[in-house]
């Protein structure tokens, strides 16, 4: 929301903000204890947590989504994500990165995390898991 919008109505936005933020607390504490649930890899944790994070206009996880491209974690135990968003114009372009960097550093084992965001490839709805395309009524 731009600044004119938030001045017009500071109610409405900070409600919206506020509602936001829940969620991004919900968010990390649930894909937090499904990471702990996972007796694995690092990785295999992480994998578990960012099947937790849903995406806030699908409701389906980012990782079934195809949104998340790749995982590495370096010498160091930093989380380093590769992922993509269903478009450019995505309304939390801005703000869902931070989240699931803040999901990934909620992880025991992991010392930071970075999300790298890219556009290329883009997103198609081939990236969808099979569970993800049942979900959605797609097979």
């Amino acid at each position: 929301m731009n600044t004119e919008n938030e001045n017009a109505f500071p109610g409405m936005y900070m409600d919206y903000q506020s509602q936001l933020e829940e969620q991004m607390r919900d968010q990390i504490e649930t894909a937090s204890e499904a990471a702990k649930l996972v007796e694995g890899t690092l990785q295999e944790r992480i994998i578990a947590a960012l099947k937790n994070v849903y995406d806030p206009e699908i409701p389906v996880n980012i990782y079934d989504l195809g949104l998340v491209y790749n995982v590495d974690i370096d010498d160091e135990k930093v989380a380093h994500i590769e992922m993509t968003l269903t478009t450019p114009g995505c309304p939390v372009a801005q703000t869902f990165p931070s989240m699931v960097e803040a999901v990934v550093r909620s992880i025991d084992g992991v010392e930071d995390a970075q999300v790298n965001l890219v556009w290329d490839p883009p997103w198609t709805q081939d990236l969808l898991t099979e569970s993800a395309k049942l979900q959605l009524g797609l097979l």
